[in-house]
């Protein structure tokens, strides 16, 4: 559920281009989008987060066995990045553009990229040194997480100004996408080991490139041809994936929480699409963010919408993401 905060940051960006592009003036009619609205609805995203922080930190607490087995699940592990990744959203979204230059915020981007970093080197280090934990075998939609990590990380620290920081970040969350990418293509690890159930997982093939570009976006300081490149993909993989609707088909007869990865790359999709459109100029551009920028919005009222229907699926202990194949995963 922490994945859709980067709605917060697409309402931010829409709100800039509003102002900055004649084409998007002239279908909307107006020059920028209620100031009012986007407080609101940062502040309570803030505060949601603040909450479920807290309740994770008392899980953490009295149930600590589920928080080891996710650590030692080759999918809970991936899911350990999206506090640290929600965080890095809310933290580019701050409403006071200048605000995220000071001090504070700098602090902040520290306390959230530290961990991130840990989880790298416990994650990366598995895959060529332990046996048991090979990226071959451990390879699931959902390592594309950890990536994604490292290049939030990278954007929001070139934003900052901090160049060399975003760089380094960067490159090692680029490198480690490529190696991820391909063999999650090649599907070494099987089809048979990802259940149905998370399926939805596969959109975070949408995300990464999507996410890439804009963190190169950011360090370069131009949406240019590496960042169009990286673009291109994420959309042709995005209409890869829904013209095959029967392979989530399984997984739309039950909700789950896995259900938050539909609204999650999309809206990044629509991020990069909205620095695409400022790059290009013109109404083709312009059109194709609109698109999926509304896509998106309508994607992430829809899930929270059948989310707060569900809300007593969320508190059962009998995780998907911890139960893959029974116990046959359990030794991996």
């Amino acid at each position: 559920m922490c994945l859709f905060w980067g709605t917060v940051l697409l309402w931010k960006t829409l709100n800039e281009h509003v102002n900055e592009t004649n084409s998007i003036h002239n279908i909307f009619h107006t020059r920028s989008f209620p100031s009012t609205a986007f407080f609101l609805l940062y502040w309570l995203s803030v505060c949601t987060l603040i909450l479920l922080s807290f309740l994770y930190i008392l899980r953490c607490i009295f149930y600590f066995r589920l928080v080891k087995a996710e650590f030692l699940h080759r999918v809970g592990v991936n899911c350990l990045f999206l506090p640290w990744i929600s965080w890095l959203l809310l933290l580019q979204a701050i409403p006071l553009r200048k605000q995220s230059n000071n001090f504070p915020c700098q602090m902040l981007w520290w306390i959230f990229v530290v961990p991130v970093v840990i989880l790298d080197i416990k994650i990366y280090g598995q895959w060529f040194t332990t046996e048991k934990r090979f990226l071959s075998m451990v390879a699931n939609p959902t390592s594309q997480l950890s990536v994604m990590g490292n290049l939030v990380g990278a954007w929001a620290a070139a934003r900052m100004g901090w160049k060399e920081s975003g760089v380094c970040i960067f490159s090692l969350g680029l490198a480690h996408y490529l190696v991820v990418f391909i063999t999650l293509y090649q599907r070494l690890s099987g089809a048979s080991r990802f259940p149905a159930a998370l399926r939805p997982a596969f959109f975070l093939f949408v995300a990464a490139p999507s996410t890439a570009s804009l963190a190169w976006s950011s360090i370069s300081g131009s949406f240019g041809v590496p960042c169009k490149m990286l673009f291109f993909l994420s959309l042709f993989l995005f209409t890869s994936l829904i013209c095959r609707p029967s392979l989530f088909k399984k997984s739309m007869k039950r909700f789950n929480t896995a259900w938050w990865t539909y609204s999650f790359p999309l809206t990044f999709l629509a991020l990069a699409s909205a620095e695409y459109s400022r790059e290009v100029k013109g109404v083709v551009a312009s059109g194709l963010m609109l698109i999926l920028s509304a896509l998106s919005v309508l994607v992430f009222l829809g899930v929270l919408i059948v989310t707060a229907a569900n809300t007593d699926t969320l508190l059962l202990e009998n995780d998907a993401c911890l139960s893959l194949n029974g116990t046959k995963t359990t030794n991996n």
